[in-house]
C-alpha cells in the first residue's frame, strides 16, 4: 500500500457508531479524523429481539452522515463492521440492507471472537512494543470481550453477552441507583463472566487493559477527581459506585469527566468492570487508546495482500481440522479459480480469492458424514468462528460449499447475482472435472459469459479422451434449468 493512502473504519456499536480515518504512513497509520455518535441502537431491540422502526432509522441518519464524508473512498479502502446487537437482531437483513446503502459500503455482522480479535489489534498497535502479556477487556454496550495476547498476536479471545446497555436496561430501567439494584447486576454480571476465570486468571497476564465507553468514560471521570490519568483502581471503582448511590438517579449525576451521553448507561458499565475486577483479581486497569476501529483499519492492510490475509491461515486451519483431502482440495481450487478467471471482469480478485477458499473447503463435511457432506460443510461455516471471517463472509462460503451438486435452483441463494453465479458454476464445473480425483486436463477447456448464457467450450477430440467428464459437464447444463442463468456446453 502506497505511503498517504487514506482507510476509514466504521464501527457499529450497540451504544455508539464510530467513524475512524486513518492515513497510511510507512506501516502506521494515523488518525486524520474520527467521528461519533451516540445511537443507542440496543435500546432498540424488542421482547422479540427485533430492532424497532425507530432504532434502525437512528442509524440509517448516522449511516448516512457518515457515508457523505466517505463518498470519494474506494470500496477496498473502507471497512464497516457491526457487533452484539446486530448479532442478536432477528430483522438485521432490513437494517444492513438500508444501512449498507446508505452508508456507501458493505457492513459486515462479525462474531463476538472476531470481534475481540479486532480489539486486540486495535488495542496493540497503539501501544508501545513489548514483551508484556496484556489482558486486554472491552466492556461495550451489549458484550463484553476478552483477550489475552503478546505484542501482535492474541492467544485468548472470549466474548459474553453482557454490556453497558443491556445492564442499564435490566437493572436500572428507571434510572435508579440503588444498593440492591447495583449489588444485583454485579452478581448477575458474575455469573456471566464466571467462565473466564480459569483461562483469564491473574497468572496468565501482567498488565491489565482497558478499551472502549466504559473503561475511557470511567477513566476521564476518576481522573478529573484527582486520581492518575489513564489508570483505574479498586479505590477508584469503588469511589464511584458511592457516588452513583448518592445521586440516586442517572439524571442527578453530575461529575466533571462524564459526558450527557454516558450517564444513562454508566451503571450497567460499571457494575460489569466492578465483576471482571473482582473475577479476575485485576488492582489497576489501564485504559487503551486503541479499540475495536483501529483494529479494523490494520485489518485493512493485512488483507491488502493474499499473504498477509489472516484468512488464508484460517481456512488452512479449518482443513487440518476436518481431515480434508488436500491434494483434491488444492488441485477443484485450481480449476475453480482458472475457469472463473476466464470468464470474471477485470477487477475480480477478491472474488476469485474466496472462490479459492470455499473450493479448498467443499469437502470439509466428509467426516461427519459422506452422504450429502456438502449441507454438513455449509453447516459448519454456518456455525464456527473463523478468523478474519465476517459472519456474511462464511454464510457465503456456506452457501458456495452446499452448491457444489445437486439442482442449483434448490439452493436458497440469491442467483441474480452474477458474481456468486459465476464462483458457484466455477466450483461446480471444477468438482466435476476432477471426480477422479486427479489433474484434470484443461488444456483447451474455456469458459465465458455473455449476459445470462455461460459457453463452456473445449477443444476437438476432448469429449472422445474423457467421456465421463464429458458427461457430468452435459449433466451440469441441466442442473442450471429453470434459473435466471443458462449453461451451454459445447463439446466437438
Amino acid at each position: 500500500m502506497q505511503n498517504g493512502t487514506r482507510l476509514a473504519a466504521v464501527d457499529l456499536g450497540s451504544n455508539s457508531f464510530r467513524l475512524e480515518i486513518g492515513r497510511y504512513e510507512f506501516g502506521h497509520i494515523q488518525r486524520v479524523e474520527y467521528l461519533k455518535e451516540t445511537v443507542r441502537q440496543g435500546n432498540g431491540l424488542d421482547e422479540d429481539r427485533n430492532l424497532t422502526q425507530q432504532a434502525m432509522e437512528r442509524g440509517w441518519a448516522c449511516l448516512a452522515r457518515f457515508g457523505e464524508r466517505l463518498a470519494d473512498f474506494p470500496r477496498a479502502h473502507v471497512r464497516a463492521v457491526a457487533t452484539q446487537t446486530l448479532r442478536e437482531a432477528r430483522n438485521r437483513e432490513e437494517f444492513l440492507s438500508r444501512g449498507s446503502e446508505v452508508l456507501g459500503y458493505p457492513i459486515d455482522v462479525i462474531s463476538g471472537l472476531e470481534e475481540a480479535r479486532l480489539i486486540y489489534q486495535g488495542v496493540a498497535r497503539l501501544l508501545p512494543q513489548s514483551d508484556e502479556r496484556r489482558l486486554v477487556v472491552d466492556i461495550g454496550g451489549r458484550s463484553t470481550e476478552l483477550i489475552v495476547g503478546q505484542q501482535y498476536t492474541h492467544q485468548t479471545v472470549a466474548s459474553f453477552r453482557v454490556g453497558s446497555v443491556a445492564w442499564s436496561q435490566r437493572y436500572f430501567a428507571n434510572g435508579e441507583f440503588t444498593v440492591d439494584a447495583l449489588r444485583g447486576a454485579e452478581i448477575a454480571a458474575k455469573a456471566v463472566l464466571d467462565e473466564a476465570v480459569g483461562t483469564f486468571r491473574p497468572d496468565a497476564w501482567d498488565v491489565a487493559y482497558g478499551s472502549s465507553g466504559t473503561a475511557g468514560a470511567v477513566g476521564d471521570v476518576l481522573a478529573a477527581a484527582g486520581g492518575p490519568t489513564g489508570i483505574i483502581t479498586r479505590e477508584g471503582l469503588n469511589w464511584l459506585r458511592d457516588r452513583l448511590l448518592r445521586a440516586q438517579t442517572a439524571e442527578r449525576l453530575r461529575m466533571d469527566g462524564l459526558k450527557d451521553e454516558r450517564r444513562a448507561v454508566i451503571g450497567g458499565g460499571l457494575c460489569v468492570l466492578r465483576a471482571v475486577f473482582d473475577l479476575l483479581d485485576i488492582r489497576e486497569m489501564h485504559v487503551a487508546q486503541g479499540a475495536l476501529r483501529q483494529g479494523a483499519l490494520y485489518d485493512l492492510l493485512d488483507r491488502e495482500q493474499p499473504g498477509t490475509d489472516l484468512r488464508n491461515t484460517t481456512v488452512d486451519g479449518l482443513t487440518q481440522r476436518f481431515g480434508v483431502d488436500m491434494e483434491q482440495a488444492e488441485r477443484v481450487a485450481r480449476t475453480a479459480c482458472m475457469l472463473f478467471d476466464q470468464a470474471a471482469p477485470t477487477g475480480s480478485e477478491r472474488a476469485s480469492r474466496k472462490l479459492n477458499w470455499a473450493a479448498r473447503l467443499h469437502e470439509i463435511g466428509c467426516q461427519i458424514s459422506h452422504s450429502d457432506y456438502q449441507r454438513h460443510g455449509a453447516y459448519i461455516l454456518d456455525n464456527t468462528d473463523a478468523a478474519g471471517f465476517a459472519i456474511p463472509e462464511l454464510h457465503r462460503l456456506g452457501l458456495l460449499v452446499q452448491g457444489q451438486r445437486g439442482k442449483v435452483r434448490k439452493l436458497d441463494a440469491d442467483l441474480s447475482d452474477p458474481v456468486f453465479a459465476l464462483q458457484l458454476l466455477g466450483l461446480r464445473l471444477a468438482v466435476a472435472l476432477c471426480h477422479a480425483r486427479r489433474e484434470p486436463d484443461s488444456a483447451g477447456l474455456a469458459l465465458h459469459q455473455d449476459g445470462q448464457h455461460f459457453y463452456l467450450t473445449a477443444r476437438a477430440g476432448w469429449a472422445t479422451a474423457y467421456p465421463q467428464s464429458a458427461h457430468l459437464l452435459c449433466e451440469e447444463m441441466l442442473a442450471w434449468q429453470k434459473t435466471p442463468w443458462e449453461l451451454v456446453v459445447e463439446l466437438p
